[in-house]
């Protein structure tokens, strides 16, 4: 078991869990900040986590959801309170409704997480922080520390399992509802590369195409809240034609942009899109969450081999991106 020491402090009220891995300190870290491989052992093996959104900046927010045995759903939400890759940060931890909203009849508890290397790998301090000893109390009758040794014991797993996180950089498609799909891609440049690849008009048109054969005549693009944006491309040597339009609805950069995007000429229901971006090693993680109307709607945009396209525009971008990496 990954978990070598719970200690509670009465007196300061709060619980400290110590954890010990023999993967590196970045490695261990990266497990904390990528959304797909920490909803693999957030939540304990009855009631795995899916991440609907993982600011891992000071600042940010995360939503997740822990869907139990009878498809019971609980949500919860991080408030990102600071961030020093690769050695700590700290959230507010809450219950939430689905939307991440806090629920006021619950706890929220300040954890701090502290990685630090040592002779074996690497160690995670996990110190909780309570208002009360009722609060302390409230949050230790419902699971608290048994659900945190479970969820913690699956951790070596995903650490071991460099094929799929760390070696693999392809763009891949992960349905997380009915109506939400994430499609995320590790991407070889820096965060402040892959933003500005996506908010420079000129750079987009090089990289931003799909398959060969198409060319991007119209790249309009939103650079500030309540903007809109317009995009269009077309097949080299034919008349075929399609685009997007949207609105910018927020923006942090360079690490969070949220658009809606409707197809032009067509009568389907806008997507929400939440792009996030994310340090890791080897590069920069491209996370794009999408909010469909329906399942229906969402399944026939996955059908017409949509992360496929975007795989082939990533290629392109770092082809364009190793020449300033080198």
């Amino acid at each position: 078991m990954p978990v070598t020491s719970v200690e509670k402090d009465l007196d300061q009220l709060t619980i400290t869990i110590v954890a010990e891995f023999t993967a590196p300190l970045r490695r261990l870290w990266d497990a904390y900040t990528d959304p797909r491989q920490l909803e693999r052992f957030w939540g304990p093996p009855t009631y795995p986590a899916k991440f609907l959104r993982h600011d891992a900046v000071a600042g940010g927010r995360s939503v997740y959801v822990m869907t139990g045995p009878e498809g019971d759903a609980h949500y919860g939400c991080w408030e990102w309170i600071s961030a020093a890759a690769p050695r700590a940060f700290e959230v507010l931890d809450s219950f939430s409704d689905a939307a991440g909203v806090p629920n006021p009849d619950l706890p929220t508890t300040r954890v701090d997480f502290a990685f630090e290397e040592t002779s074996e790998g690497s160690r995670l301090r996990t110190t909780s922080y309570f208002d009360s000893l009722e609060q302390m109390q409230q949050l230790l009758d419902l699971g608290m520390l048994e659900g945190t040794r479970q969820a913690m014991a699956q951790i070596d797993t995903v650490l071991a399992d460099l094929a799929s996180f760390a070696s693999e950089r392809k763009a891949e498609a992960q349905v997380l509802s009915d109506t939400q799909v994430r499609v995320a891609r590790v991407i070889r440049g820096t965060v402040d590369q892959i933003w500005r690849a996506h908010t420079d008009a000129a750079l987009m048109k090089k990289w931003l195409l799909g398959p060969d054969g198409w060319s991007m005549p119209v790249c309009e693009v939103a650079t500030a809240v309540g903007d809109k944006y317009r995009y269009e491309w077309q097949r080299d040597g034919g008349d075929e034609r399609f685009g997007f339009t949207g609105e910018l609805l927020e923006s942090e950069a360079p690490y969070r942009a949220v658009t809606t995007e409707a197809m032009i000429g067509m009568d389907f229901p806008a997507t929400l899109n939440e792009l996030t971006l994310t340090v890791v090693e080897g590069g920069t993680l491209l996370s794009l969450v999408i909010t469909y109307a329906n399942a229906e709607q969402r399944d026939a945009v996955l059908a017409t081999g949509m992360t496929d396209g975007m795989e082939t525009s990533y290629q392109r971008l770092e082809g364009l991106l190793q020449p300033a990496l080198a």
